[in-house]
């Protein structure tokens, strides 16, 4: 995998988007970030770190203000997009191809373009709204992925509940060397 465009919003579980800055960075993944304010206060709150040690995690940073960067063009080749936490406020965006800052533009090129997007959505419970336009990413070939742990691997963590998430979400994006663990049967 080469490139791989990251969002993160405002949504709880700045972690997962954090952690999978740090293990793209691991795999030789080149990451291009966008984080929405609300992003970057919740990486604060939830995490203790600020936009620069959020983006010194990225290959490249971008702010949602500037549409005009290379993320914005399907010409601009990149492998998939994942946006982690996923607010309900982007779902909605990117369900109607509002593409309203670079976050939302970026999801509309990788759509566009029949590329990979994967989005960890964070809430609970969904409304009708929200499972509308769950639906709605998902007929236009995106893929909801809200970050439920799994317990059959006995985690005795947070972080292993993470890490075991974004392993499969970067092995569901074609990093090749990541690595979720196996379900063996019983």
């Amino acid at each position: 995998m080469g490139r791989l465009v990251v969002g993160l919003t405002g949504a709880s579980g700045a972690v997962y988007g954090v952690r999978l800055l740090q293990r793209a960075r691991a795999l030789g993944v080149a990451t291009h970030l966008v984080a929405t304010p609300a992003g970057v206060l919740n990486v604060h709150h939830e995490l203790g770190l600020d936009r620069r040690g959020l983006e010194a995690l990225a290959d490249e940073a971008y702010s949602p203000a500037d549409v005009g960067a290379c993320i914005a063009s399907g010409s601009f080749p990149t492998d998939a997009m994942i946006v982690a936490p996923c607010s309900m406020k982007t779902l909605a965006a990117i369900a109607h191809g509002l593409s309203d800052n670079l976050l939302t533009r970026a999801a509309d090129v990788t759509l566009k373009e029949r590329r990979r997007l994967v989005l960890l959505v964070r809430e609970t419970p969904f409304n009708l709204a929200h499972l509308r336009n769950m639906t709605a990413v998902t007929e236009m070939g995106g893929i909801v992925f809200p970050p439920l742990p799994a317990f059959y691997h006995r985690p005795t963590t947070i972080d292993e509940l993470v890490d075991e998430t974004v392993e499969r979400v970067l092995a569901l994006v074609g990093a090749g060397r990541a690595q979720p663990r196996e379900w063996r049967g019983l």
